[in-house]
């Protein structure tokens, strides 16, 4: 059996509280880090890191209804709704009721949104090479942060709740 070091070791009881030791402030910090790291990687875009996920999941998939947007980047209306409108008002996106359902928003990228997605694929690239991390790892990172979405979102957590 091969001896545990100290840095393997949990922390005793008396610990658990330090903020250190902590998961969900070290996603914190790395999340508010890379909010500086996006902000200066978007700036030439003119885009905010909201701004940024928005379009990119409509350079993945095409039109969308505002709602399926929400879910797949996780946010609210009262969230969506201005991000959205600041996209179409700097002329990014489209914004039109459904011809077959007029309660549903059709959101569609502008030919100008379309154009920015060239430059916007400097950002990734940016970023990667900001971090220090190879490509293998980055894989990794992604693939653990993955696997604890999942395993949150199963657990019914309240932050999911609706």
């Amino acid at each position: 059996m091969t001896p545990r070091t100290a840095d393997d070791a949990a922390p005793a009881t008396e610990d658990l509280l330090r903020l250190e030791h902590q998961v969900c402030f070290a996603l914190h910090s790395a999340s508010r880090a890379f909010g500086g790291v996006y902000r200066e990687a978007l700036r030439d875009l003119d885009l905010t890191y909201p701004q940024y996920l928005a379009m990119l999941t409509l350079w993945e998939h095409g039109e969308l209804p505002v709602k399926r947007i929400g879910e797949l980047l996780r946010l609210d209306s009262g969230t969506l709704s201005p991000l959205l409108k600041r996209l179409e008002a700097a002329g990014l996106v489209q914004r039109t009721r459904s011809p077959q359902d007029e309660r549903s928003v059709l959101v569609r990228l502008t030919a100008a949104g379309t154009a920015l997605r060239l430059p916007a694929q400097e950002v990734p690239l940016r970023i990667a090479a900001t971090t220090g991390l190879d490509p293998a790892e980055l894989r990794v990172l992604h693939g653990m942060l993955q696997r604890l979405t999942d395993r949150l979102d199963v657990t019914g957590s309240p932050a999911n709740a609706k």
